[in-house]
């Protein structure tokens, strides 16, 4: 079996929802669980704060739940596009990431 890109893209703003519903419900019992606690996590998954490096196919289904807590919901033509371009790039890099020495501590 071999899904396209818009299929992966229906299946990610599919788990998004059923995610989105979740978070409405612990919402809904504790008032403020979005502003206070989701959305500091959620950006900092989601990696919405670097702007110098390439989005990351691990960080794109965050990236789709933070669409789908917009009023106007995800954009499947956009995530489509994303995820082909995520796909199409070069993932040697990300696979193999050079070995750090223990004296080369990111203290970020």
């Amino acid at each position: 079996m071999n899904l396209t890109t818009h299929q992966l893209a229906e299946i990610l703003i599919g788990v998004a929802r059923s995610q989105q519903a979740l978070i409405e419900a612990i919402e809904g019992m504790k008032a403020g669980f979005k502003g206070t606690y989701l959305a500091p996590a959620l950006d900092s998954v989601a990696k919405i704060r670097a702007t110098g490096r390439p989005l990351m196919l691990q960080e794109f289904p965050a990236r789709v739940l933070l669409q789908c807590q917009g009023r106007a919901g995800p954009n499947v033509a956009q995530i489509v596009r994303d995820l082909e371009a995520l796909l199409a790039a070069p993932q040697a890099a990300a696979a193999a990431p050079a070995a750090k020495s223990d004296t080369d501590l990111d203290m970020t």
